[in-house]
């Protein structure tokens, strides 16, 4: 303990060092500078609207933006190429540049002529003192000028019909609007569009050109937008789709230099397979382009996108090949290489806290490919163990808890279904999925369950932002015990003082039910905008088979212990309902503030009294309140040293779990950008505040400072706080979080903010709860460790 505490004390010794010469080199960064240049402090544009003010700040050069206020990116630099000649972490001093002064300037003036400020001019100017330059731009917008007229010219007759009956749908262009380049361009791309997906298949951008005629005193422009036929031809072609050929490399290599393809056809389309590993109707069923359709390159990114999203194809190419007697027909040619098909990952973990330490390690075997449709397997075996450590021995020496587990799982890309769902796969691949899993835990001296779980779910995409999961079949067993020994004085106190949750673990039951998930926007959780983010779903068991055994007449009293049972275990019945409801609102400038609520319940009624434990929820973790470890936090005012007196009955129930039948979280988040290049990436940080718990609800638990009491609800909160550090990637995000509890209900109302302890007297105050708590002990602070974002 003394190493220990001598390690600890040069840790922060260090990390304080290491702040303060950050923040030492961010004041001091002329120093890197040689004696006739100068650091860009300060930058403002002056007489602009205020609505064009942040985008005008793009247009000023990088190289000469001066830091944030705070320093770390060049204070960062600076620290780590004088000491180690990295230049992968921050970024260096904004040294001025007048050329670039004179480039921003200009680029500025262009910008605000392009919002049709076409008088505008800017002026700059440059201040220096102590080698600290300000640099100011000012503008003298002048008038801005408004469209007074649009006109459009387009020879094409059928182009020129195509054009204005769609028009309304998309155009951003108005007489009265004022005058803005990105409204031009806007509209070309629209117009762009259009002709792609209505058969126009040799249609450029180059044929939509504006002519804009500013030469007016009242301070108007006319607008004229031209729609040009092909230099060689009076009109646009429009062309056909004929006969596709998809064809399918022999190996991930690629193609060979000469191919033979199918001499079969089925419904306008030959298929050739020259690696004999897929099936016709599961490749074909993703091909949107159609025979005597008009050529549309919304369809023609439609089949891309699910080609690929089958996800055994590495390469997708498509290619069309004209007619030779110039008949206005194409012929898709699609080809593809297909990825490798079966792939091995082992993965590990070691998932710890201050007083145990664990690991977990698992194997899994996919097959993406293994019946010839594109159909995914996946089979998973997973162990691990949990210590107890600080007791003496070696770091294995108390295992507390094992616990293995194997899965397997199949999902088919699309849905097995006896009737035909027409272009279901137009926003997304919808699958079937059949899974079992087998899920064992033991903890020693106290309990043993065995879960076996079975699945067969519907997936389907309504629109991008609207996901639907169906769970029909729903069947789980389960099997607990418990090894504790009952005969002793200790034995019989710990099932009086826990006899609820002992129940729980014990009890062997099955489950038949159905499940049924919704949520809105999870396309857009890695996008910095704003927008809600919306999940919801119900878990229901029990109904029919409560319904077959009152209409064939079996009469039953659950409250007398007495349930129905099928194959001769009782079979669950219960309600649960959750949601999970999210505010996230861009602050632009990679700035986000989130605001969440989850919430969820579960209701165990008719044939059941209480709720499986597998189906209880817990509070805590990476990603909920962020203060405590998870499956430690309530339920209510719950107090598991009170509820276990005796330190060998603690020491029993180390590990079980901390759950209620109702959660209540709530999380705001504050995320910002750090340091713009941090080893090849972001670094951003988050700040945050977190409260929730879970209760009980349902009768039968003799303990009363576990359930849901509206009028106490202050009282059985838990608070936390807390900063987080995200090292992004693009790709994925590593998250490391800092939680600080503020209010803890595990202990009585006057002493439940434990921040005032942590601020003054912690020491003590975790030295006093080990004491008459051990071996648990309190933490103020937990750490977090994750891949990807909280929510």
């Amino acid at each position: 303990m003394k190493a220990y505490s001598i390690y600890k004390a040069r840790f922060y010794f260090f990390a304080k060092l290491l702040l303060f010469l950050v923040f030492l080199n961010g004041c001091s960064s002329t120093k890197f500078i040689e004696d006739n240049q100068a650091i860009v402090k300060k930058i403002e544009i002056d007489s602009i609207p205020s609505k064009y003010k942040e985008e005008a700040v793009n247009y000023i050069q990088k190289d000469i933006r001066p830091a944030s206020k705070l320093g770390i990116n060049v204070g960062l630099y600076n620290i780590f190429y004088s000491l180690f000649k990295i230049k992968s972490v921050g970024k260096p001093a904004p040294v001025l540049d007048s050329t670039l002064v004179e480039i921003s300037r200009n680029q500025v003036e262009k910008y605000l002529q392009s919002k049709g400020f076409f008088k505008a001019t800017v002026t700059s100017s440059i201040a220096v003192k102590r080698q600290r330059a300000a640099v100011e731009f000012v503008a003298n917008t002048g008038p801005a000028f408004k469209v007074e007229k649009l006109g459009y010219v387009i020879p094409d007759t059928a182009v020129k019909k195509l054009y204005y009956d769609l028009r309304p749908s998309f155009t951003h262009l108005k007489e009265g609007m004022q005058y803005d380049d990105d409204s031009l361009s806007l509209e070309r791309e629209k117009v762009y569009q259009v002709m792609k997906e209505h058969g126009y298949y040799d249609f450029s951008r180059p044929y939509i050109r504006f002519t804009v005629d500013s030469a007016f005193s009242n301070s108007t422009a006319h607008v004229v937008m031209y729609i040009d036929n092909p230099e060689d031809k009076s009109k646009h072609t429009q062309y056909k789709i004929g006969e596709t050929n998809i064809l399918i490399a022999p190996t991930t290599a690629g193609f060979p230099d000469s191919v033979q393809l199918n001499p079969r056809k089925f419904r306008a389309i030959r298929y050739t397979d020259l690696s004999g590993r897929f099936r016709r109707n599961p490749i074909v069923r993703y091909d949107f382009i159609k025979k005597d359709e008009l050529y549309s390159s919304e369809m023609e990114n439609l089949t891309y996108d699910r080609l690929y999203e089958l996800n055994v194809f590495k390469n997708v190419k498509i290619e069309y090949i004209k007619e030779s007697d110039s008949t206005p027909v194409l012929r898709p040619l699609v080809q593809m290489i297909p990825q490798k098909r079966m792939s091995n990952r082992v993965e590990g973990e070691i998932p710890f806290n201050q007083g145990t330490v664990g690991f977990t390690i698992s194997n899994t075997y996919t097959n993406n490919n293994i019946f010839r449709g594109a159909e995914r397997f996946e089979f998973q075996i997973k162990g691990g163990l949990q210590s107890r450590i600080g007791q003496g021995g070696g770091l294995f020496k108390d295992i507390y808890q094992r616990d293995f587990s194997m899965s397997a799982t199949l999902s088919v890309p699309r849905l097995m279904v006896p009737f035909d769902i027409p272009m279901m796969g137009k926003n997304g691949i919808p699958y079937t999925s059949f899974s079992t899993s087998y899920v064992y835990a033991l903890q020693r001296d106290f309990f043993v369950r065995k879960v076996f779980l079975n699945s067969m779910t519907y997936e389907w995409v309504e629109t991008k932002s609207k996901l639907h999961t169906f769970t029909p079949l729903n069947f789980e067993y389960r099997f607990g015990g418990i090894l504790l020994d009952t005969t002793t004085a200790e034995g019989k106190e710990l099932v009086l003082n826990n006899s609820y949750n002992l129940a729980l673990l014990k009890r062997r039951d099955l489950t038949i039910g159905m499940k049924y998930s919704y949520s809105l926007n999870a396309n857009k959780l890695l996008q910095n905008k704003s927008f809600i983010y919306f999940r919801g779903n119900i878990d229901i068991a029990g109904n029919m088979l409560n319904a077959i055994t009152k209409l064939s007449g079996g009469k039953h009293d659950p409250a007398a212990d007495d349930f129905a049972k099928l194959l001769g275990l009782p079979y669950n019945q219960y309600i649960r309902p959750e949601i999970d409801v999210r505010w996230y609102k861009s602050l632009s400038q990679e700035r986000q503030f989130i605001a969440r609520l989850n919430a969820g319940v579960g209701y165990a009624y008719g044939n059941s009294r209480t709720m499986p434990f597998e189906k209880l929820f817990f509070a805590g973790g990476s990603n909920g309140v962020r203060a405590w470890q998870a499956r430690t936090l309530g339920p209510g005012n719950y107090n598991r040293a009170i509820r276990n007196p005796t330190e060998a009955a603690r020491r029993t129930l180390y590990g079980i779990d901390q759950l209620g039948q109702m959660h209540i979280e709530a999380n705001l988040e504050y995320r910002y950008k750090m340091i713009d290049n941090f080893f090849g990436a972001k670094l951003k940080g988050a700040i945050f505040l977190d409260a929730g718990n879970v209760w009980d609800i349902s009768p039968g638990n003799p303990q009363p400072e576990k359930y849901f009491d509206f009028k106490n609800l202050g009282n059985q909160l838990g608070i936390g706080t807390g900063i987080g550090f995200r090292y992004d990637l693009d790709f994925f995000v590593f998250r490391f979080d800092i939680g600080l509890k503020l209010r803890d209900p595990q202990f009585d109302p006057s002493e439940q903010w434990v921040i005032r302890k942590f601020l003054t007297g912690g020491k003590d105050f975790k030295a006093e709860y080990k004491l008459n708590n051990s071996p648990f002990t309190y933490n103020f602070m937990q750490y977090n460790f994750g891949i990807g974002l909280p929510f």
